[in-house]
C-alpha cells in the first residue's frame, strides 16, 4: 500500500517541474534581416548551427525576409548563446531576448 501511495503522482511536484521547464525555455534565438546575406548563406547557417531541417531553415529564412526579424529557435540561455556566437560570426545578426508573456 505505502509503495502506491509513494509512486503517487504529487501535484506541487509536477508544478515546480512545469515551472523549471518553462524558466528553461524562456529565451529565444532571433536572427535578423538585413541587405548582405544571401537567403542560401542563412538557410546553410541554419542548418548547420541551428539544427533545422531544410524546410524549417527555408520557412525561416522566408519568415526573417518578411517580418525582419524571427525566433528560430526557443531555449535557455547556455544553450542559446554559443548558437548566437556562431550565427553572428557568418556575418548575421542574431540575438537572445527574453520570452515574456508566455
Amino acid at each position: 500500500m505505502w509503495r502506491s501511495y509513494e509512486a503517487a503522482t504529487r501535484p506541487w511536484q509536477e508544478n515546480e517541474q512545469e515551472t523549471l521547464t518553462e524558466l528553461a525555455n524562456s529565451y529565444q534565438l532571433v536572427v535578423w534581416n538585413d541587405e548582405v546575406n544571401t537567403f542560401e548563406w542563412v538557410i546553410e547557417t541554419l542548418i548547420r548551427v541551428c539544427g533545422h531541417t531544410e524546410e524549417q531553415a527555408e520557412q525561416c529564412a522566408l519568415l526573417i525576409h518578411t517580418q525582419g526579424k524571427y525566433a528560430v529557435k526557443k531555449g535557455d540561455y547556455d544553450t542559446l548563446k554559443p548558437m548566437c556566437d556562431a550565427i553572428t560570426d557568418r556575418g548575421i545578426g542574431a540575438t537572445i531576448e527574453a520570452v515574456t508573456g508566455n
